[in-house]
């Protein structure tokens, strides 16, 4: 278990070069780290046990876990807060055609699907990073090469800068396309969290986009007073029906009951899930608030201007008024990776190098 998870911390680490911010970090690696460590604890079965186990009279256990497994089992959500021992067996499992003719009857089968399921949302949540990666091409790393350290050479200093001075004054008011690429990743990962909540509560029919408030509700609740709604999604004992045939060729049907230790873990995972995808959906929302608070010049100039503290005033102001948002872009980018100081030196060259003419579209 250590190993595994050592292996997971290792994306947790900071990377030399950014090329992003925190709001898309908290996507492609908090987020997606969380699902990953959550789809190997459910199958974790040190810990948890087999995650079906069903009580059958005289006959073969082993067929009938496995029957029930790939099959499903079922509860009555309406009977979830019904007396134990005395209205029913467990929250929601009442005898044989006692209720199941007059209530609603709820099949379980996504269990044997949530592995795969919490690993399929970890790949989406890294699928904006991925194709920002593919477009951005490795750009900002090619040019803070050996900048972002205080420890350099002045002779190596100066060629570096002269390459990434080079750079912008061969292919400035050339970054729009840059820049908007990675503002759709920033879209996409706004969609990719709103559509999680979704297709979660499809996945657990229904019962996820109001799951967390539900369980909020009952904890504030005194004990007995209403039913855990983690029961109604996460049975932790469900029926199952399995039919044979008998000694005479009849067919006989065996009503089983089966515990399913794993949703005591499945229904803690999404309560969490609940509250963290909500938070991610925010953030997500209140970054791209600013992203189009970034389409304003002034405010472009205010942000480089806290980026790069050592340089001059003027100086900036001067680029700032000269940067399309693309230029902006890299440039806030290049502050972020650059050392300060080589940093400050780097926008005094470039203050000289570009043109007198204000270009900004």
């Amino acid at each position: 278990m250590f190993d595994v998870f050592g292996k997971l911390g290792a994306l947790l680490k900071i990377d030399p070069v950014s090329i992003d911010n925190i709001t898309f970090r908290f996507h492609y690696k908090v987020t997606m780290i969380i699902l990953v460590t959550f789809s190997l604890l459910v199958t974790s079965r040190q810990y948890f046990g087999d995650p079906i186990s069903c009580i059958g009279d005289d006959f073969e256990t082993e067929a009938i876990d496995v029957y029930c497994w790939i099959q499903s089992t079922f509860t009555i959500p309406a009977l979830t807060g019904a007396i134990i021992g005395v209205e029913v067996a467990h929250p929601g499992v009442a005898s044989l055609g006692q209720a199941e003719d007059q209530y609603v009857v709820r099949h379980h089968k996504y269990y044997q699907w949530v592995t795969l399921f919490l690993f399929f949302q970890a790949l989406m949540f890294y699928m904006p990073r991925y194709f920002w990666k593919c477009w951005e091409g490795g750009r900002v790393k090619a040019l803070v090469e050996n900048l972002n350290t205080p420890v350099v050479t002045p002779e190596e200093k100066k060629e570096r800068l002269h390459v990434v001075l080079g750079y912008f004054s061969r292919y400035f008011h050339y970054h729009d396309l840059y820049a908007y690429q990675f503002f759709l990743c920033e879209i996409m990962n706004f969609v990719n969290v709103v559509g999680q909540i979704y297709f979660t509560d499809r996945f657990l029919d229904y019962g996820f986009s109001t799951y967390g408030t539900r369980v909020l509700e009952y904890t504030e609740q005194e004990i007995g007073s209403r039913h855990d709604p983690m029961d109604e999604v996460f049975p932790k004992v469900a029926k199952c029906t399995f039919h044979r045939f008998g000694p005479s060729g009849t067919i006989m049907r065996h009503d089983v009951l089966c515990v399913l230790p794993l949703n005591i873990l499945n229904e803690k995972i999404f309560v969490f899930l609940w509250f963290w995808f909500i938070i991610v959906a925010v953030i997500s929302g209140c970054g791209l608030v600013y992203r189009m608070a970034t389409f304003s010049s002034s405010f472009r100039h205010l942000l480089l201007r806290g980026r790069s503290r050592l340089a001059l005033a003027d100086q900036l102001e001067s680029i700032s008024k000269k940067c399309q948002i693309g230029d902006w872009f890299l440039l806030y980018l290049l502050a972020k990776n650059m050392d300060p100081y080589i940093y400050k030196d780097f926008i005094r060259h470039l203050d000289s190098t570009l043109p007198e003419k204000d270009l900004k579209a």
